[in-house]
């Protein structure tokens, strides 16, 4: 299986290993000219006002978007979430929309809000969960299936092709939310 992992900005690298273990091909998405024939995209955490940014200058923007919209399955965790939103609630500002959902970016605050925890993913069961300078989903539109919720927060959402995670997967030893996503195609 050949898996698309943004590799413009952030925590790419993570997702590509847990994947690289489960027996997938990864592409590091760099340049429109890696944007090829995917089973599975990634957006990756990082800086989401700086990965749209070089999306757009990288002319790799409406690929992914179209790529998306066209049903390629992906996974989105942090700001990989806040690209997909269709709004930001402190933002005006938004990316692919592609995802019917409200999301509030650094809603747990800076660095220092940054926390881990253990919550139920619908289908999984418990995971451990790592939140750094997270976001999570104020409001869903209907026909969006809420995964996982921590301390009341929507922190999981699954619309149609896309998972949307507050959290992140990657950094933790447990990898059934990559498995869950591989399944899923």
């Amino acid at each position: 299986m050949r898996i698309g992992v943004l590799a413009v900005q952030g925590a790419f690298i993570e997702h590509e290993k847990v994947m690289q273990s489960l027996g997938c091909d990864c592409v590091e998405l760099r340049q429109k000219s890696d944007i090829v024939s995917l089973d599975g995209l990634i957006l990756p955490g990082g800086e989401s006002t700086v990965q749209n940014k070089l999306l757009h200058e990288l002319d790799m923007f409406d690929s992914l978007k179209g790529m998306i919209k066209g049903g390629v399955r992906t996974l989105a965790t942090c700001a990989g979430l806040i690209l997909l939103a269709e709004r930001i609630s402190n933002d005006k500002r938004s990316a692919f929309a592609t995802l019917p959902v409200t999301v509030k970016r650094n809603a747990y605050g800076r660095q220092l809000g940054s926390f881990r925890t253990r919550s139920d993913f619908k289908g999984i069961g418990d995971v451990d969960m790592t939140f750094i300078r997270a976001p999570y989903i104020e409001k869903v539109a209907d026909g969006v299936k809420i995964l996982s919720v921590v301390d009341q927060k929507i922190v999981g959402v699954e619309y149609k092709n896309q998972i949307g995670l507050s959290f992140h997967p990657e950094l933790d030893k447990d990898d059934s939310i990559h498995r869950y996503f591989l399944e899923s195609i």
